[in-house]
């Protein structure tokens, strides 16, 4: 009945269901329109618009210039910008031009450089989406997120070079900052001696955690080319002293000892089955009985967000070459297999993309 042409007609004219049937229809339009909506977001990044009016509201006249485009142009993207709440009209000037400034979304970006980095990013994602089937079929033989993500695809993860590794780890550095800050708020680690951040990349997670607790000694396990990449950051920040790096491929080396707490950010999900259980099983054999795993990344299945990760993250990894999020359950379910137990979902303020799963070793 739903799809029936003639109630849908109903249901537009009837007082009562017409509100539904509208929302309806913007939500249909907006999953059909939601790629033209990335690429205005697109554009004002790679035009630094968000900085530019993150101070002043500015008209598209005065904006037109700096933006290499002619008038016109100029309105017509300010003025998309404005209807999806990236910008919002401020009033108009003494000549009786539109002023604009940051929108309730725009708002979110100056400052947040890793955001703008994720965002130029995703015209990688956009090219391997070109013919969705293709993707899903597994008739791609190459993609520009397997290319980029060389550790995903390689037989031999330890002996790429920096030339491999600069861009991804820049880019994960850059994004680290919300997840980190979400997931430390999530779960104290006060209680805990030595964090080991495995697949830890430039350190920033680590970071975070030694500026929030002094006490805390600090281990990162990563691939070589990666480790060399961190060890100028715990120097600028002051950590050199307290942090040991290790450089190795945890599938064919495993994880040093020496750490209480384990922590895997936004790792898990970059991994196939197989492969998360060997990183699980491995960070269960390095930890000492009672020592404590934590989990951070997006999941499956997260209530009020859950396009975030079955619709995103799913075609994201599955252009990428490896791995899916996985709701709770399933992460319980391959703890339990790996050999921990006294295992919990922690509430944390931006489930969207962040996470956590607590679990200690048995």
């Amino acid at each position: 009945m739903l799809a029936s042409p003639a109630f849908q007609r109903w249901a537009a004219d009837f007082p009562l269901t017409r509100p539904v049937a509208a929302r309806r229809a913007r939500g249909l339009f907006d999953v059909t329109a939601g790629f033209v909506y990335s690429q205005i977001l697109f554009a004002c990044v790679e035009l630094s618009l968000f900085d530019k009016l993150a101070e002043r509201a500015r008209t598209a006249s005065d904006l037109a210039p700096e933006m290499d485009m002619d008038l016109v142009a100029a309105d017509r993207l300010l003025r998309a910008a404005v209807a999806i709440d990236l910008l919002e009209r401020r009033g108009v000037n003494a000549k009786g031009e539109v002023r604009y400034g940051l929108g309730k979304l725009g708002v979110a970006m100056p400052g947040n450089p890793g955001i703008a980095a994720m965002v130029r990013h995703h015209r990688m994602l956009y090219h391997d989406l070109d013919d969705p089937l293709a993707l899903f079929r597994g008739e791609l033989a190459e993609t520009e997120l397997g290319r980029y993500w060389s550790y995903a695809g390689s037989e031999r993860p330890a002996a790429d070079g920096d030339d491999r590794v600069a861009e991804y780890s820049t880019l994960m550095s850059a994004s680290s900052g919300f997840v980190a800050e979400d997931t430390l708020d999530a779960y104290s680690l006060k209680d805990h001696r030595c964090l080991m951040d495995v697949g830890g990349g430039e350190g920033r997670f680590l970071i975070h955690a030694g500026q929030r607790w002094p006490h805390l000694q600090l281990m990162l396990f990563d691939l070589p080319a990666v480790v060399a990449r961190a060890e100028k950051n715990f120097l600028e920040a002051g950590m050199a002293e307290r942090a040991r790096m290790v450089g190795g491929d945890i599938k064919a080396d495993g994880l040093p000892e020496g750490a209480d707490i384990i922590s895997l950010v936004r790792v898990i999900l970059d991994h196939n089955d197989d492969g998360a259980l060997a990183i699980l099983r491995a960070a269960r054999q390095a930890l000492p009985p009672g020592g404590t795993l934590l989990i951070t990344e997006p999941m499956s299945e997260t209530p009020g967000v859950e396009p975030v990760g079955d619709a995103y993250f799913g075609l994201y990894l599955l252009a990428m070459g490896s791995g899916r999020t996985r709701p709770p359950r399933e992460h319980r379910t391959m703890l339990e297999t790996a050999g921990f137990g006294d295992i919990r979902l922690v509430r944390t303020r931006r489930p969207l993309q962040t996470r956590v799963v607590v679990a200690k070793a048995v």
